[in-house]
Parts: structure tokens; C-alpha cells; sequence
């Protein structure tokens, strides 16, 4: 499944739909305003939260947390310590594990897969001709919410650098 995702999620501050490669509206981005820190919650087409996205205040190394709806923390994405200009970042699994980012972070054409090397999402611009936006396709049986969520925190945190 593809997705359309608007760039710079949290510079809009108001909430915003990620629509599906049909047009139908996924996913609802309701930004936090009145938050110290940039944060977001992702809702579903039902309006149940998937993931609350917050950034990581006074941390060394850029990071962001992605929490259920619970509130505990699923995902942490964050900068690696060393690292050349691409695969910059990475995603610790709060149940063990660490999904990869590779790619052109900046042009927004790179993948995240898991432990075992499987493509769990690409991300890209090229899909879609709208302007501000890129598209991520989602591998079957991958969540979709959680992935989403990341793409939007290396989106943002891609874009603090």
C-alpha cells in the first residue's frame, strides 16, 4: 500500500489527512500546537490513536519517541554516533531489535527494513507529482502506523539538520 505524506508534518501545526494511493483518507496527522516539544498524534480513519510521535528534549544525539496509545514507548528513531552522510539514523525497537534506514535521506528515496534485511517500507517522491510531498509504500503485513510515524521523524529530524 502507498501512502501520500505531506513534507514537514511538524512545521504545519494543524491536523492534516495521509491519503491513501486511491485518495481515500489512512491516516489523521493531529499536530500539537501548544506543546514545548514538536509532537504529533497518528489517528486512523476511525479516529483511534496509532501513535503519538514527541521529540526528545535534551538528548546528545537527535532522537524522537513514537508511543502507542497507551503511552509507552514502541520506537525510539534516532541518530547514529558515526556515520557517513547517508543512513544516518536508526530505529530502536522498544521489544528488541533495530529497524535500518538506507538511503538518500535528504532527496527522500530510502528504505527502512528489519533485523533480517526485509524492505518493510520504501520511501520516495517520486510516486506522486504534488508538490511538498512524498509517497511510502508499506510492505503487506508490516504496520503501517509505525512506519509512517518513522518516515515523519526522519522527515523531521532530516530536516533540523
Amino acid at each position: 500500500m502507498r501512502y501520500l505524506v505531506r513534507e514537514k508534518l511538524f512545521a504545519i501545526g494543524d491536523d492534516y489527512w495521509i491519503e491513501d494511493d486511491r485518495g481515500h483518507k489512512a491516516f489523521l496527522v493531529d499536530g500539537k500546537v501548544l506543546r514545548l516539544r514538536h509532537t504529533f498524534e497518528l489517528k486512523d480513519s476511525g479516529g483511534r490513536v496509532v501513535a503519538v510521535v514527541k521529540e526528545k528534549a535534551f538528548t546528545v544525539r537527535d532522537a524522537m519517541k513514537i508511543e502507542n496509545a497507551d503511552g509507552d514507548v514502541v520506537a525510539t528513531v534516532r541518530e547514529k554516533l558515526f556515520t557517513p552522510f547517508r543512513d544516518k539514523y536508526l530505529v530502536e525497537l522498544a521489544g528488541g531489535g533495530e529497524l535500518k534506514i538506507h538511503g538518500n535521506l535528504i532527496d527522500k528515496d530510502y528504505r527502512i527494513e528489519n533485523d533480517h534485511g526485509d524492505d518493510l517500507a520504501r520511501i520516495s517522491r517520486k510516486w506522486f507529482r504534488v508538490r511538498d510531498t512524498y509517497g511510502v509504500e508499506v510492505a503487506d503485513g508490516a504496520d503501517a502506523g509505525l512506519l509512517l510515524a518513522v518516515a515523519a521523524c526522519v522527515d523531521h529530524l532530516t530536516e533540523e539538520d
